[in-house]
């Protein structure tokens, strides 16, 4: 009986010790499939890197005279990331008030559009080292004397798309926002006098004024901080982001990115 007993235990014993081992050999690989950071190793796999742009925003992401090929200055960067990562570029062009959506539905690994960093977006999404820094600047007509600052613009009508940054800073200034797609809706009901003012980026504004010198339009005001653009990723993306970061960082040592600023610019805005 004894025996019996003895040969029982010796049996359960040894059951539980292979369910055991099972169960950490499951337990050991489900995280790793689940909880695992695939973010660069998808992209590798995939052999090119998904960018979102909107195609509309010159000079910054735009079709070289108007139905050539996409180009601008966070096209080129983003080409060049995509370069150094040793994988193709391509591109999907999407509306801006779409773009974060779009992103969240993974349909694209990263966004390449002037998206500026605060606190809200940082939250929600991981960000790269900046590749932009430039200010925003409330425009108006150029016989518009009643604004002067961001001050002025309360009670007054700007023209912003309402997911951008610079729709925060024309409702902090007390504005009454219109809604519009983008920089060429906001110019052109500026100009026709149908809002008061947008908000935008200066750098935004310069290409602009230099590509339509008759434009009638002006810098009111520009504000005292300066803002930093980056590339977005959805959140947890981090070896992607590492990877990116350091492409960055390679391409400012090797002097790519100011020449690609001066380009658009004529001046080195990647820093």
């Amino acid at each position: 009986m004894t025996s019996l007993r003895t040969r029982r235990s010796v049996l359960a014993a040894t059951l539980a010790s292979v369910a055991l081992a099972l169960s950490a050999c499951g337990g050991g690989s489900t995280p790793a499939q689940s909880g695992g950071d695939t973010s660069l190793s998808d992209v590798k796999s995939k052999g090119e890197l998904v960018i979102a742009t909107e195609g509309t925003y010159r000079p910054f992401s735009f079709h070289a005279n108007g139905a050539g090929e996409l180009t601008g200055y966070d096209v080129e960067i983003a080409k060049a990331v995509a370069d150094k990562l040793g994988v193709k570029a391509t591109f999907q062009e999407t509306q801006f008030d779409g773009i974060f959506a779009g992103l969240d539905a993974k349909r694209f690994d990263t966004i390449a559009n002037q998206i500026s960093i605060n606190e809200d977006r940082k939250a929600k999404y991981d960000f790269s080292t900046p590749y932009t820094v430039s200010t925003g600047v409330v425009v108006t007509k150029s016989d518009n004397s009643g604004i002067n600052s961001f001050a002025d613009l309360k009670g007054k009508t700007t023209a912003q798309s309402l997911t951008s940054n610079f729709y925060k800073m024309a409702v902090d200034a007390g504005a009454n926002v219109q809604a519009v797609e983008g920089w060429a809706q906001a110019a052109t009901l500026v100009q026709q006098g149908r809002v008061d003012a947008t908000v935008n980026d200066k750098l935004t504004y310069l290409d602009y004024a230099k590509t339509t010198p008759d434009s009638g339009l002006k810098v009111a005001a520009e504000a005292p901080d300066k803002t930093e653009s980056a590339m977005v990723f959805r959140k947890g993306s981090t070896e992607l982001a590492n990877a990116v970061n350091k492409a960055l960082a390679d391409l400012q040592a090797d002097g790519t990115l100011a020449k690609i600023s001066d380009k658009y610019f004529g001046a080195d805005v990647s820093k």
